[in-house]
């Protein structure tokens, strides 16, 4: 293990811009009395601090919002009371950090928690480790090919070409769970291999290129439960999943106007199928069962019931709960490199084969930044959270903050190929080409 603080680069960004929203932020001038002496209400006092809070983040970006609180907090003692409502911190996590639920004894303690990640994501501060765990009993070296990564707020699941993920507590770095299925007929070499996970403590969901989902308990059997039995003749290849409590989404490739199916994650119910979007690349899902091909298609689920799917010439964003009508449908004429292809939960980034990336809301496809890989026609592995894009190429792995695209640091450089990467607030992984797994911790210590 070792701790790091990445050097800010001084390579001036391409094509960088932003657009800022909710007006110039400067500190808030509440200084002066209400007529008569009278005291501001509370609920008045909390409603107006979260909105304080939300316009400096949308100006200046979410470390901003900590000082405009600490001002509006000096106005008066009744303003300095207010500062004590653990309601009024629940809702500025929730607005400012995305956060539901929280990790600490208070949500004044995850407020504080959240903004000292981000000033480390911000820095480059982080502690670097390489994960380990027992390959005893792995027959096949495929077994040992780490497809996809999925992080919660206390484990990383891994999946494995052989079908098997393995789950590492993020508080020690220990391999602490292999999870399996029951054997099947194999359609191909790597029909078995997992292509995307779902942790929903205390379940874990995985699937399969074969086009099966398996559901187990984080503390339970180690044989996982099926949920659906894939049926490859007639879907075709299942080349992407993820989900959320409420739904799991999976992208297929192999038989046209099978591209999307969405499951009702509490019923496990098939609740939509269609679309063309993975009809071009038909053919090369069914080479994926039998050999390493190129990604196909990523799908991601947002924070705002939706999903954003896309393949190297398009991308649509569906509403989960009415997924019969897209909500944009859009071309890529430059085309786009489907492995840096990521989402938050409220944007999603994309890197054209220029290298130019280009981070968008969901919701609008409002423009929210842009910048230059400088990584033309060459294999990008990305990732994102809410505040920054991290991208690896030829082994070095770089960072953007996603406010105003402005390249911060080189995070390593060293990692060699990269099969998966995946990003939260606080930890970012990498599952290399030579099977060893890296893990950096940007935790306020």
């Amino acid at each position: 293990m070792s701790s790091s603080s990445s050097s800010s680069s001084s390579e001036d960004v391409n094509g960088s811009s932003a657009r800022r929203r909710g007006g110039d932020f400067g500190a808030p001038s509440v200084t002066r009395r209400r007529a008569n002496n009278e005291i501001w209400p509370g609920p008045f006092v909390e409603d107006l601090v979260v909105q304080v809070a939300i316009d400096a983040s949308r100006s200046l970006g979410r470390l901003a919002a900590a000082a405009a609180l600490a001002n509006l907090f000096q106005v008066c003692s009744t303003w300095q009371a207010v500062s004590r409502s653990d309601p009024l911190w629940h809702r500025l996590t929730s607005v400012i950090w995305g956060r539901a639920h929280t990790m600490h004894d208070s949500w004044r303690e995850e407020y504080m928690h959240r903004h000292r990640t981000a000033q480390n994501f911000r820095a480059g501060r982080s502690i670097y480790d390489t994960l380990h765990f027992d390959s005893a009993g792995v027959e096949n070296p495929d077994g040992l090919s780490c497809r996809c990564l999925t992080l919660s707020d206390t484990h990383l699941a891994c999946g494995f070409a052989n079908g098997t993920v393995r789950l590492f507590d993020l508080a020690n770095r220990q391999h602490v769970r292999t999870f399996d299925t029951h054997p099947r007929d194999r359609f191909g070499r790597f029909s078995r291999a997992v292509s995307g996970i779902v942790i929903t403590d205390p379940r874990i969901v995985f699937a399969t290129l074969d086009g099966d989902i398996h559901v187990a308990i984080i503390d339970g059997e180690s044989i996982a439960r099926t949920a659906h039995l894939g049926n490859v003749v007639n879907d075709g290849a299942l080349v992407d999943f993820t989900g959320c409590d409420r739904w799991w989404v999976a992208l297929y490739a192999g038989v046209p106007g099978r591209a999307v199916r969405v499951w009702d994650g509490n019923t496990e119910g098939l609740v939509y199928l269609n679309t063309n979007l993975t009809d071009p690349e038909a053919v090369m899902g069914w080479h994926t069962l039998t050999e390493l091909t190129d990604t196909i298609g990523r799908v991601r689920v947002t924070s705002q019931q939706s999903a954003v799917a896309c393949t190297s010439l398009r991308y649509m964003v569906l509403d989960l709960r009415n997924p019969e009508f897209p909500l944009h449908d859009q071309e890529c004429r430059r085309g786009l490199t489907v492995t840096s292809f990521d989402t938050n939960n409220e944007a999603f980034i994309m890197v054209d084969s220029r290298g130019l990336a280009t981070v968008r809301r969901v919701d609008t496809l409002e423009e929210v930044c842009r910048f230059n890989t400088r990584q033309r026609n060459v294999n990008v592995m990305g990732c994102m959270n809410q505040g920054y894009a991290l991208m690896c190429a030829a082994g070095v792995v770089r960072v953007w903050e996603i406010e105003q695209g402005r390249r911060l640091y080189i995070l390593n450089d060293n990692v060699g190929g990269v099969n998966a990467m995946v990003a939260d607030d606080r930890h970012v992984a990498a599952a290399g080409s030579d099977r060893r797994i890296h893990l950096w911790d940007f935790g306020a210590q």
